[in-house]
Formats: structure tokens, C-alpha cells, sequence
């Protein structure tokens, strides 16, 4: 029987990068898998690995105080992961939707780029793609009506594949938002890359139909249709 999430009697220390077993340390991702039973990696089963790319990437860019209380946060990434493509275009779009307002504005118009990329992948994938995320990807997208336009002509005809989008593009526009928040003049940067953290987690649900902790039992089924799923 698989072994689930659980409070070892020692819980590793959060700290920056990668350890070599828990007596080192951890960093975000490998706490969650020795909590999950697995073996232990930073890049553990048990949670879907662009969500375990922002996880890492916070976990690396915040200050050592602000570290430790994401350690609350370490469980409940455990369990949230899915084959559907409408994950990874939802996560990048609050990624880059969070970044914008704060980032230079070189950065703003990638980041715009990427926002634009994910509305045309999650367009062809739903019949009407309206959620909570990409309302506010479009408020946002007003609000920066310069790099709205140069990323309009820039990417009008960039709509990458799924594989190139799951592979290269989200995984990069997360990176970019990231480092992004963490550069920027915002008061409190560390706050907001926390915050970030922690609404994607949140709004896991909105982002697929998937329930917390269920596994499709096709992983090669062609992204955007809807995984079977057990009983």
C-alpha cells in the first residue's frame, strides 16, 4: 500500500536548492516528497511539475525568514497534478498576470506574450475559456496598453503545439515571472512571490476538473481531452 502524506517525527529545514538527503536540508519540493513517502527528490510524483517549478523557483528567490513559513504550504501541494494542458496554461497565466504589474517593462511585454500565448492555447482547447484567471489576465492586459500591442504583433501567430508549450514555453514564462517579481522595486517582493505560491494552490481546482489527489490512468492521453479518472 502506497504511503501517504504524513508528519515525520524530524521535519528538514527549508533552505535554497537542492540537498542531498534531510539531515542537509530541504528545499520546497523535497520536503513535499518525504511527507508524500516518496523517494526523495525535488521533483517528486505527487505534484504537477510546473507547479513544482514555481515552488522551486520561490523557494530560491526569497529570503531566509520568508522561507520557513512556506513550510505550511509544503502539504498542500501533495496530490495536486493532472495530464490536462488547461493546468499549465492556467498556472502561467496567474504566474504572468501577477507579474506584470510589477516587472520593468521589457519584462512587461513578455510577460504580455506569454498571457496572450496561454489565451490562445486554453482557446483551443475549451469552447469558452472565461475563468476567475483569464478575467484577470485581461483586466491586467488593459491596464498596459503598450505592451499589450507590441505583444499582439509580436505573437499574433505564435500558438505553439502542446508539447512545446507544456515543455518550453510555460515552464519559461513561469521562470521569467518569477525572477521578475523577485528583481522588482516592489516593496515587498518576498511577500507577493509567497503570495503567488499560495493562489495557485488555491484556485487548483478552478484550473481543471480534476479532483485533489486523482491520477489519469492514461499519462499519454492527447492533452486537453478529459482523462478518465477512478471511481
Amino acid at each position: 500500500m502506497a504511503r501517504g502524506p504524513q508528519t515525520p517525527d524530524l521535519v528538514p529545514l527549508l533552505s535554497r536548492g537542492r540537498h542531498r538527503n534531510p539531515r542537509k536540508g530541504a528545499c520546497f519540493m523535497e520536503l513535499a516528497s518525504y511527507l508524500a513517502g516518496e523517494r526523495w527528490s525535488d521533483h517528486p510524483a505527487c505534484t504537477h511539475p510546473l507547479l513544482g517549478l514555481l515552488a522551486r523557483l520561490v523557494d530560491d528567490h526569497i529570503s531566509d525568514s520568508a522561507r520557513q513559513r512556506l513550510t505550511l504550504l509544503v502539504p498542500e501541494v501533495i496530490g495536486l497534478t493532472s495530464e490536462d494542458l488547461r493546468v499549465d496554461a492556467r498556472i502561467t497565466l496567474t504566474c504572468s498576470t501577477t507579474a506584470l504589474p510589477v516587472v520593468s517593462a521589457e519584462r512587461q511585454r513578455v510577460m504580455a506574450v506569454s498571457m496572450l500565448t496561454c489565451l490562445r492555447v486554453l482557446g483551443r482547447l475549451d469552447v469558452d475559456p472565461v475563468t476567475p484567471v483569464t478575467k484577470r489576465t485581461r483586466t491586467a492586459l488593459a491596464q498596459v496598453p503598450d505592451a499589450t500591442d507590441w505583444a499582439e504583433r509580436f505573437s499574433r501567430d505564435i500558438t505553439p503545439s502542446a508539447a512545446v508549450f507544456r515543455g518550453r514555453s510555460a515552464p519559461a514564462a513561469v521562470r521569467l515571472a518569477v525572477l521578475g517579481i523577485a528583481d522588482s522595486f516592489v516593496a515587498e517582493p518576498d511577500a507577493l512571490l509567497c503570495q503567488l505560491l499560495h493562489t495557485v494552490i488555491l484556485e487548483w481546482d478552478s484550473y481543471t476538473s480534476v479532483p485533489r489527489g486523482c491520477h489519469p490512468t492514461d499519462p499519454n492521453q492527447a492533452p486537453g481531452a478529459t482523462p478518465p479518472y477512478p471511481v
